[in-house]
């Protein structure tokens, strides 16, 4: 089992920025690759990020790129989401998880999920 707990999200401005952080306890957390996933009220959960265990490969959906940034220390077993210049549509649920799979975005593929951070956006 691993348990996990996000924190770090809020209201914000467009235009600002928010970092969440996700806090692994549990079975060893450099064995899982991590992703953010985020759910807006009425749509479907949707991939955000995701890190390799080693942080050498990351990967974003197309509407984050060069504005969020995903990244881990396996020390602090913590992976991170840094978030810059938001805009109302990034407004969600983000939740973090684990996984041993071959497929990155899928959510079916991860294994574990925290209790989601609440990010708001306003305009």
């Amino acid at each position: 089992q691993v348990q996990l707990v996000e924190s770090g999200g809020g209201l914000v401005q467009a235009g600002g920025s928010l970092r969440l952080s996700c806090a692994a306890s549990g079975r060893t957390f450099s064995n899982y690759r991590m992703g953010w996933f985020r759910q807006a009220p009425g749509k479907e959960r949707e991939f955000v990020a995701a890190i390799s265990w080693n942080s050498d490969n990351t990967y974003y959906t197309d509407s984050v790129k060069g504005r969020f940034t995903i990244s881990r220390d396996n020390a602090k077993n913590t992976v991170y989401l840094q978030m810059n210049s938001l805009k109302p549509g990034d407004t969600a649920v983000y939740y973090c998880a684990a996984e041993t799979g071959p497929y990155v975005s899928d959510y079916n593929e991860y294994d574990y999920w925290g209790q989601g951070t609440q990010v708001t956006v306003s305009s």
